[in-house]
């Protein structure tokens, strides 16, 4: 009896919340159908392999009615694990499939462990973005709010450690979510927001900041934000770094979940809802965050460029 072998899978790294190649934050985006499951075993192994901060597994299912926007099953790996959000594979995922013509509408569905959501086709002509291409396009995502609160610790030493002494101004924790999920298995999943925000004094004590990376992954929270308001006169609002080192990511060069959290923490502090978000990594990004208070959703704009196409042949 013949082996039955499985077909290749298709992949494209993306740059995403970028406007040129080899800035922003990469994403590999492999598309898989119902015939050509991996388990989960495989999923998080290929992660391990591209060894880059997001690889995301894209799989088309049928949407209950046909007048609704394409539907896909989404799930996020980084290197060591998997993750209940995650926008820039997210965002990586969209332009794909709009790049691609894979989908024959500007909106698209995706059915995550966070929920559903939705990721839509828009102008270019954006202020916060300078450049004119024929056939450039910008995805705007609807994710959930992250809602911060005082963070109470009695690690602040620890933390100042961790950030080589600079300045804190201000801590900021944000609450669990429990979100009902039925993507893949059908289960209850109670989604991690475990996120701690630290505000600096300045712009330039984002920027500068050297952090002391073993001390960073002793420090509670699974994301450490540090962020900064913009300066007087900036086309930016605020500025921030992300450290991920318990879910195997050193530096995010730009996490859109993270914006989830700042856009409340800075609506609070700034008294608005609009915002323009620089990612002071050393790849950098940008992107326009908008703050629904009453839907309690935060939408995230971006650009972001393919660099490669392939097929994994395992």
């Amino acid at each position: 009896m013949a082996m039955l072998v499985k077909k290749p899978v298709k992949y494209f790294m993306v740059n995403a919340f970028s406007e040129s190649a080899f800035k922003g934050n990469p994403a590999v985006v492999c598309f898989l159908d119902v015939k050509n499951e991996r388990d989960d075993s495989w999923l998080q192994s290929l992660a391990a392999e591209f060894n880059i901060p997001l690889t995301c597994f894209v799989i088309s299912i049928t949407a209950s009615n046909p007048l609704d926007p394409p539907h896909f099953l989404l799930r996020w790996f980084t290197p060591i694990l998997e993750v209940d959000l995650c926008a820039h594979a997210t965002l990586a995922s969209a332009h794909t499939l709009f790049s691609n013509g894979l989908v024959g509408s500007d909106e698209v569905e995706f059915v995550t462990h966070s929920g559903i959501l939705t990721a839509k086709r828009v102008s270019k002509t954006l202020k916060f973005y300078d450049y004119e291409e024929k056939e450039s396009f910008l995805i705007e995502l609807d994710f959930p709010v992250i809602p911060t609160c005082e963070y109470n610790s009695n690690d602040i030493s620890m933390f100042s450690k961790a950030l080589n002494g600079a300045t804190v101004v201000n801590f900021q924790g944000t609450k669990n979510a429990k979100i009902i999920s039925q993507a893949f298995n059908g289960a209850a999943k109670e989604t991690s927001t475990d996120k701690i925000i630290v505000v600096l004094p300045s712009w330039e004590s984002v920027t500068e900041l050297q952090p002391r990376m073993d001390d960073i992954s002793k420090c509670p929270g699974k994301l450490i934000i540090v962020t900064a308001a913009a300066p007087k006169g900036s086309v930016y609002d605020f500025c921030s770094r992300v450290f991920a080192l318990k879910l195997g990511v050193d530096e995010d060069s730009v996490c859109g979940s993270a914006h989830c959290a700042l856009a409340h923490y800075w609506s609070l502090k700034m008294n608005k809802c609009d915002f323009v978000a620089y990612a002071a990594s050393h790849r950098s990004g940008r992107l326009k965050v908008h703050y629904d208070q009453e839907k309690q959703r935060v939408l995230l704009t971006g650009k972001a460029v393919t660099v490669m196409r392939g097929s994994i042949l395992v």
